[in-house]
């Protein structure tokens, strides 16, 4: 298998084939533009941050044979003292760690290795860094060694540094930002740069640049839904590159993931939107308690309980309680028990996020 060479020694006019060109022009960067739009029509960003960071963490984990539900990740995310589901667990540390990446963009404008490493170690919960020991191999369902990554550390800490140049610098390749996204995922991917969690972190890699880009203002696209139904036809063109340097298909693919998944989002977000101004204005109307604080409680989480409204609103727990039963008397809420606590589901935002 030859070295990885540098993205930048590729040539951009191989990515101007009609295909190419019509899918960004008519279907891929209009949804994304879109969808930039839509997300931003939401006025607390932190809401589609929480509740779809949550849906892509299920879809990306998901790939990797990581599996929970909705239900278990919702209880989860708002008991976790009183549930012990190893899976939902995992699944919540990939939005963790795709917070962490989204904090260091939006704080720096770049997206380093060393930000890399660091979503990678929310991720995994350890600091192993970049692989420094030989052994790593990809193989197939019948357990055939299918391709191997670099195996010197010093190489993948000199790709590693030329896939965060070629990220950062937008003059090394003359391309759509899309096509960049396909080519750094990729590259990301082949490198292999860490003992676990190579997958997740390289699709939490994908919106992360998209945000950097200025194509999008939060990490909302996820490609994660597209890659699980199209789990097959992902790792055939991963591979196809490797063997054959088929770039070409590998781009239309993940281009035709940015049109499906954004298609997705958009419907999503206005389906949350929707419901968060029916329950904003139906609880002014009905109730004196009413604050833009308890909404932006009931739509941060599909679930909430007694301790966040509690502690978002600045109020005794006997008040939180009497807002969350009033709501649940109303059909806002609905509460379940857990062991020895108690939440409350947000009937319609789950429905939402359910679709």
């Amino acid at each position: 298998m030859p070295s990885l060479a540098p993205l930048e020694k590729l040539s951009a006019a191989r990515f101007e084939t009609p295909a190419i060109l019509k899918k960004l022009a008519s279907s891929s960067s209009r949804r994304l533009a879109e969808l930039k739009g839509t997300a931003a029509s939401i006025p607390n960003q932190g809401i589609l941050i929480n509740t779809l960071g949550l849906q892509e963490a299920k879809d990306s984990s998901e790939i990797e044979n990581i599996i929970t539900t909705h239900d278990e990740l919702f209880k989860d995310d708002v008991l976790p003292e009183a549930f012990a589901n190893p899976a939902a667990k995992e699944v919540l540390r990939y939005r963790q760690a795709l917070r962490v990446g989204f904090e260091r963009v939006r704080s720096s404008g770049l997206l380093t290795a060393n930000h890399i490493v660091e979503m990678q170690a929310e991720l995994e919960r350890n600091n192993a860094g970049f692989r420094k020991l030989p052994g790593t191999a990809l193989k197939d369902g019948a357990g055939h060694t299918i391709y191997t990554p670099p195996q010197d550390p010093t190489e993948i800490v000199s790709l590693m540094r030329d896939l965060e140049r070629f990220i950062n610098e937008p003059d090394l390749l003359d391309v759509d930002p899309l096509i960049k996204m396909a080519l750094i995922h990729h590259q990301f991917e082949s490198i292999h740069p860490f003992y676990d969690g190579n997958g997740r972190t390289g699709r939490i890699l994908n919106v992360l640049y998209l945000v950097k880009e200025g194509l999008l203002d939060i990490p909302v696209l996820y490609l994660s839904s597209h890659i699980v139904r199209t789990k097959a036809d992902y790792y055939r063109l991963l591979q196809s590159v490797r063997v054959e340097d088929s770039w070409e298909e590998w781009v239309l693919y993940l281009l035709d993931g940015v049109e499906q998944t954004a298609g997705q989002a958009i419907t999503t977000i206005n389906s949350i939107k929707s419901a968060l101004f029916d329950y904003k204005h139906r609880i002014r109307a009905g109730y004196r308690f009413y604050s833009q604080d308890l909404i932006n409680n009931l739509f941060s989480h599909p679930y909430t309980k007694i301790d966040f409204v509690q502690r978002d609103l600045q109020v005794s727990r006997l008040t939180a309680t009497r807002y969350l039963e009033a709501l649940e008397a109303g059909g806002f809420v609905k509460k379940q028990k857990i062991g020895r606590g108690n939440y409350y589901v947000n009937l319609a935002l789950t429905a939402a996020l359910l679709g």
